[in-house]
């Protein structure tokens, strides 16, 4: 009995993490794969239920202080052509354009509207960034755990921000994160995102499917990453502003 209580001690407090410790293990679990495409299907759904489907090609570069991303609508025609690039840095705002084929003009999007629905779906801009735990705060102390998923609380550092906290469920064994709950200004919650699928490379994780629901609204929009590649020797150049164009 007495051996038993001691590996119990020692199993919790080698669980035992802090929100910070969790939030960086899982950014590891994500970081790594250099650069990397894939193609996309966005499924819009509406209150009734109606369903409006977007295909997409995207490229992503990584970087250490600087992520860079290259979205491309494909279909419908009413979107095709559309380009979406941002510049995601680690101590400032990001830098997003917006290229609009119909206008044949590029859109920069400022600062302080990060918050705004990306083309009509429930992902804003802010959410396209990538995860950088640098841009968070993070609850003090030990990080909850419950059901093998620790629960973290962080606050966004960007005054511009359109979330006042975010609560994350992160699988204890893997450290992939579950599931997000996003509170808005009024700090109420606005929106659940379910991340699934993940995909195994050597070293690394990426996404599958993201499922987000806007509780407010209840609209829904799904994201599914197919023909996933890394390390595809992709280069600063390619991300240019010239490719908008």
């Amino acid at each position: 009995m007495k051996y038993i209580l001691i590996f119990i001690i020692a199993l919790t407090q080698l669980l035992a993490l802090t929100n910070l410790e969790v939030a960086q293990k899982s950014e590891d679990m994500m970081s790594g794969f250099g650069d990397a495409t894939s193609t996309m299907q966005m499924t819009l759904i509406n209150a009734a239920g109606q369903k409006k489907v977007r295909s997409m090609k995207m490229q992503v570069l990584e970087g250490e202080d600087e992520d860079k991303s290259l979205m491309e609508f494909l279909t419908p025609a009413d979107v095709k052509g559309t380009k979406f690039l941002s510049y995601e840095h680690v101590n400032k705002d990001d830098d997003q354009w917006l290229y609009l084929p119909a206008l044949k003009r590029i859109k920069r999007i400022a600062s302080k509207n990060k918050s705004g629905a990306f083309m009509g779906s429930e992902f804003s801009y802010e959410d396209l960034s990538a995860f950088n735990v640098k841009k968070y705060i993070y609850e003090e102390g030990q990080a909850p755990l419950k059901d093998g998923l620790y629960i973290i609380q962080s606050k966004p550092l960007s005054k511009y921000s359109g979330y006042t906290k975010l609560l994350s469920y992160i699988d204890a064994k893997t450290f992939l994160v579950k599931k997000i709950e996003y509170f808005d200004r009024k700090k109420e919650l606005l929106k659940s995102a379910i991340f699934e699928d993940y995909q195994h490379f050597p070293n690394v994780y990426r996404i599958g499917k993201i499922t987000m629901k806007n509780i407010q609204n209840d609209k829904t929009t799904i994201l599914v990453w197919t023909n996933q590649k890394i390390r595809t020797g992709l280069k600063a150049k390619n991300f240019h502003k010239r490719y908008l164009k």
